[in-house]
């Protein structure tokens, strides 16, 4: 467990994801109550954060069959949006999310996920990541 006080956007974000992730492999009753309890198990103290990762999880559920629909856009005919990883998937989520609509520049967010996607993904997940962004990017 990690206090966090004025943390980096990069550590928020990754703390975001895991969210993200955890939200992916469950079923939610009460979405406001599991960020509460997240936030509560991680000891996220700082508002930024809070309001950060409050953002994006609200954000990605109000906006889910856009980013969804992204996502599937972004992949190959023969890929459909089941048979991407729940990790992957938790991450493109993200990346749709804050480069849709928080105008977050694409570069330095395709650049975050990545380096999420090499730590938490497979071998190939970073590729598979950045290839399906690009697309998502040029389409915009």
């Amino acid at each position: 467990m990690v206090n966090i006080l004025n943390m980096r956007r990069t550590e928020i974000r990754e703390l975001a994801f895991k969210l993200i992730y955890s939200l992916e492999i469950q079923k939610i009753d009460n979405l406001d109550e599991q960020i509460e309890l997240y936030l509560e198990s991680n000891e996220v103290t700082d508002k930024k954060a809070i309001e950060y990762i409050k953002d994006c999880i609200v954000g990605i559920e109000k906006n889910k069959e856009d980013i969804n629909k992204t996502i599937q856009d972004s992949l190959t005919e023969e890929w459909k949006i089941e048979r991407i990883s729940k990790i992957n998937l938790s991450l493109l989520k993200l990346a749709i999310y804050e480069i849709k609509y928080k105008d977050i520049p694409f570069k330095v967010e395709i650049n975050e996920v990545v380096e999420l996607a090499k730590t938490y993904g497979e071998d190939t997940s970073s590729k598979f990541i950045n290839g399906a962004l690009a697309k998502v990017v040029k389409e915009l």
